[in-house]
């Protein structure tokens, strides 16, 4: 009984944890942004620019500043993201047996997939590399990540799992901290050699889009567009590619060997 309600408290997810997260783990951001309006709004009242002007900016930062968190607090906290039932878009079977999750540095979804496929044997991977994955909000992330047992430290040009022994890979916003599309390309490949046949990657990322330039601003520019997953997905060796918008501020996209 002790274990099954510790199993519980693991994937249950607090309300607002996807905005509390964000502004926990990019609090540099918001406060760098803040003292900017400052700084600009006080320039801007010495010269004596006119309210239009000063009221256009205020609302340009504030935008800025708030939207993102109303869109991750629809993304992450109301649209059923961590209950995984979009996954009856990806024609899975429940009882799949061989299951890889590979994350960056920051792990909310090994639980919930354990929890949703209880037969599976589930192997962890964590490919976050603290000399190349610097960026504060990363750093702050894996203090207060729950690490799935057994989880494995991996670089991202070698998983170690033999030749086509997975049924499904999952990239669940993570993909997107490799930077370098080199990079992506080695990884890629490595997700397809372990992958079955008749396995699939399956990977949720936002995309860098019109909608996510409407939620994020510059800030959609961390992610990558759907041209470029295209051609890195086809550079690895991949002979399908499948996007499924899963709101429209993200993707799910499906790979098969």
């Amino acid at each position: 009984m002790e274990k099954r309600r510790n199993r519980i408290m693991e994937i249950e997810r607090k309300k607002f944890q996807g905005v509390i997260n964000i502004l926990s783990f990019n609090r540099h951001f918001y406060v760098i942004g803040l003292s900017i309006l400052a700084l600009i709004i006080l320039s801007l009242l010495y010269i004596g620019c006119s309210n239009i002007i000063l009221y256009s900016v205020i609302s340009l930062f504030i935008y800025g500043l708030i939207m993102p968190l109303i869109i991750s607090a629809y993304v992450y906290d109301y649209s059923g993201y961590y209950n995984l039932n979009w996954l009856k878009n990806c024609n899975i079977d429940t009882h799949t047996k061989n299951i890889v999750n590979i994350n960056a540095g920051f792990d909310e979804t090994s639980f919930i997939i354990k929890n949703k496929f209880p037969e599976a044997n589930l192997q962890v991977f964590d490919f976050y590399n603290q000399k190349k994955h610097t960026e504060p909000a990363i750093v702050r992330a894996r203090k207060v990540s729950l690490t799935y047992p057994n989880t494995k430290q991996i670089s991202t040009k070698h998983i170690p799992i033999e030749d086509n022994a997975t049924d499904i890979v999952f990239l669940l916003s993570t993909a997107h901290e490799i930077r370098n599309n080199t990079e992506k390309v080695l990884f890629l490949k490595e997700c397809h050699r372990i992958c079955k046949p008749t396995g699939k990657i399956i990977m949720v990322e936002h995309l860098r889009d019109f909608p996510n330039f409407l939620a994020f601003s510059i800030g959609f520019t961390h992610f990558f567009s759907k041209k470029t997953w295209k051609t890195v997905y086809n550079k690895a060796g991949f002979s399908s590619f499948k996007n499924i918008k899963f709101t429209p501020f993200m993707s799910i996209i499906i790979n098969k060997p």
